[in-house]
């Protein structure tokens, strides 16, 4: 069988963030399943605004790329800003946009674990729903599991562990299913 391998795309520009803890929670259950797995966050995300117009790639957009043309399973893990998905992840994830051409195109085939951090209900299932939508229109298909952190109603240890202990099987449970769906689709590809 195919080794999987898994992106990890998520965080903010706060280094060691509640959305890349969560993130990292998942990416963690995707290793344990089997998966080799990426992990690109904070700064790594800075990168210049998406142009269509300009071919021109800076390191880490070229690296963002490479990762998700290379993944066969993607986490993303996005902060809710004013009820939906950040500006930084927003213009990470239209870098794919770059995969227009490949064979197959963008996310195409590709499992999707969407998790998304705020503070407040609102807007972590908003900025959920959102990223969910966007992985379907970069022809995605999102984990049937999506998971939601309320800072509000939970927080993070020092460690990185959540405190909630439903939320944290919950982000677990996105990063296996990534694995599992890339297993099943690398098992139809190749059997």
């Amino acid at each position: 069988m195919t080794e999987i391998h898994v992106v990890a795309i998520g965080g903010s520009t706060r280094p060691n963030s509640s959305s890349e803890k969560a993130l990292r929670i998942g990416a963690q259950a995707a290793q344990e399943a089997g998966a080799r797995v990426t992990v690109i966050t904070g700064r790594d995300l800075m990168l210049p605004m998406y142009d269509t117009e300009v071919t021109e790639r800076d390191e880490r957009s070229t690296a963002l790329i490479e990762a998700v043309r290379s993944a066969h399973g993607i986490i993303v893990s996005s902060p809710g800003y004013h009820g939906g998905i950040s500006g930084m992840m927003k213009n990470a994830l239209d870098y794919i946009e770059d995969l227009r051409d490949e064979k197959p195109p963008y996310l195409d085939g590709r499992a999707v674990g969407c998790i998304a951090v705020a503070y407040g209900w609102q807007a972590t299932v908003a900025t959920l729903h959102q990223l969910r939508q966007v992985t379907h229109a970069l022809r995605g298909w999102p984990t049937p599991l999506g998971s939601v952190v309320n800072t509000s109603a939970m927080s993070f240890t020092p460690e990185g562990a959540l405190n909630d202990a439903a939320t944290q099987d919950q982000l677990r449970t996105v990063g296996r299913q990534v694995v599992e769906f890339a297993q099943m689709r690398s098992h139809q590809v190749t059997g």
